[in-house]
This record gives C-alpha cells, sequence and structure tokens, in this order.
C-alpha cells in the first residue's frame, strides 16, 4: 500500500465500519460506541442514540415515573435525570459524550451507578431512583443514583479509564462524588464535609464534600472531576 492509498475513503471504511462480533445483546463497537442488537426493548439514557438501523421506536421515560415523589421534581434537572425506552428490532449504537464504555453482565447481583453514568441496561434488570437527599443543601438538586439488581447485562461510562477500589472492613474508602462512578449494591455511602481541604484547594463548597464507604465491597472512580449539577450560590 503506497502512503496516498492508506488515505484513501474506501481504507477509511475498511477500518472503521461496523462488524458483527457475535458478542450478543451487548456488543462494544469501539471502546465508547456499544452496539444493541435489539429484538424487543432495551432502556438508555436519553439523547444516547447515535444510530440505528431496522424498526425502532424511542419513549422517553420521566425519572419521576419511576420510584421518586413530585416533591423532588425541580431538584432532578440534569440531563442525567431522563432515561428512553428503545422498542423494537434492530441495531442500535449508544455513545454519551465520548466517555468509555463499560459492560457488566450481573448475575443475580446489585450495584450502584451514578444516574450520569448509566448508559443502558435490559429489561430484566430491576431498577430504582435514589435521591441523596442528605447532600441536597451543599449540591444544588443533592445527588442521584440509580440502583441496578438482578441478572441481565448493564453497560455504564467513565472519562477514561476507571479504577476500581476494595472496600474492607475498618479500611473505608473516602471518595470525590464528581468522581464516584460506581459501587457495590450493599454499600451505603455517607457524605462528609473536610473544611481543611476545601481551604488548602482553594474551591467552591461543593468540591469539599466526600462520600465514605464502610463495609466490604467496591467503589468505582474515573479521573476526571464531571460537575453534574452546578452548587448553590
Amino acid at each position: 500500500m503506497d502512503g496516498l492509498s492508506r488515505y484513501s475513503i474506501n481504507e477509511f471504511i475498511k477500518k472503521t465500519e461496523q462488524e458483527d462480533k457475535g458478542e450478543g445483546f451487548f456488543e462494544l463497537e469501539t471502546p465508547r460506541m456499544l452496539e444493541v442488537n435489539l429484538n424487543g426493548q432495551v432502556w438508555a439514557k436519553a439523547g444516547s442514540m447515535v444510530a440505528y438501523n431496522g424498526v425502532i421506536k424511542f419513549v422517553r421515560e420521566g425519572i419521576l415515573e419511576h420510584g421518586l415523589g413530585t416533591a423532588f421534581k425541580k431538584a432532578l434537572t440534569g440531563e442525567g435525570a431522563s432515561l428512553m425506552k428503545a422498542n423494537g428490532q434492530g441495531k442500535l449504537y449508544l455513545a454519551d459524550a465520548g466517555k468509555k464504555i463499560i459492560i457488566l453482565n450481573l448475575q443475580n447481583e446489585s450495584i450502584f451507578v451514578n444516574g450520569n453514568d448509566l448508559l443502558a441496561f435490559e429489561p430484566s434488570i430491576k431498577w430504582e431512583i435514589k435521591l441523596m437527599k442528605r447532600i441536597a443543601g451543599m449540591m444544588a438538586g443533592g445527588l442521584f443514583n440509580v440502583r441496578c439488581e438482578g441478572t441481565g447485562m448493564i453497560a455504564i461510562t467513565t472519562h477514561y479509564e476507571p479504577l476500581t477500589l476494595r472496600v474492607t472492613p475498618g479500611q473505608p474508602v473516602i471518595t470525590d462524588p464528581n468522581a464516584t462512578v460506581a459501587w457495590s449494591g450493599n454499600l451505603q455511602p455517607e457524605f462528609q464535609t473536610d473544611i481543611s481541604l476545601k481551604t488548602f484547594l482553594g474551591r467552591g463548597s461543593g468540591e469539599s464534600i466526600q462520600m465514605r464507604f464502610e463495609g466490604n465491597g467496591f467503589v468505582v472512580v474515573q479521573p476526571y472531576e464531571e460537575v453534574r449539577m452546578q452548587e448553590k450560590s
């Protein structure tokens, strides 16, 4: 291949075109593009569809219709607070701002995922929205996450490469909420503030909030602080 032909349109198509990998319901076409081999229904983050073929219908689901009362309506205004149902048959391609995608196959297990980092999941997964009301006064609207439980596939997203930290009795793990992606379903994080850290970093009040995980499980973090909700002024 000469120097110019490597840049031909045909060569570009050959390198980047979709291919069936035979992996099943979820396939990673690239590290940042999820293919759903749809024959029925899938839940996905609203706005995550980038392409599809076949016959697929999309229905947006208000988060308040599933697991939260109307009292929190004003608090849930972020894009991550909405899901959509895709029904039909065909190939559906999902992505979220170029974030890395991780596929997890739950086997009668549960996991908490930050609401902004949940990309898609099978209809066999039971899900429930959890609003962390305790920090609503510290971060505008608080922080919400989704508890996924059961048997089936879920896809989560991270900015860059994730790191999983083990939580063991007597060895708590403290994380930045904006860098926290997911944690095991048996853990219930507490929130704490670190005044000295706030002073040292010279950041706003929201930046000094930390999540504290105690018990036996794991927590997934990303090397990026994703500002999901604006602090109260």
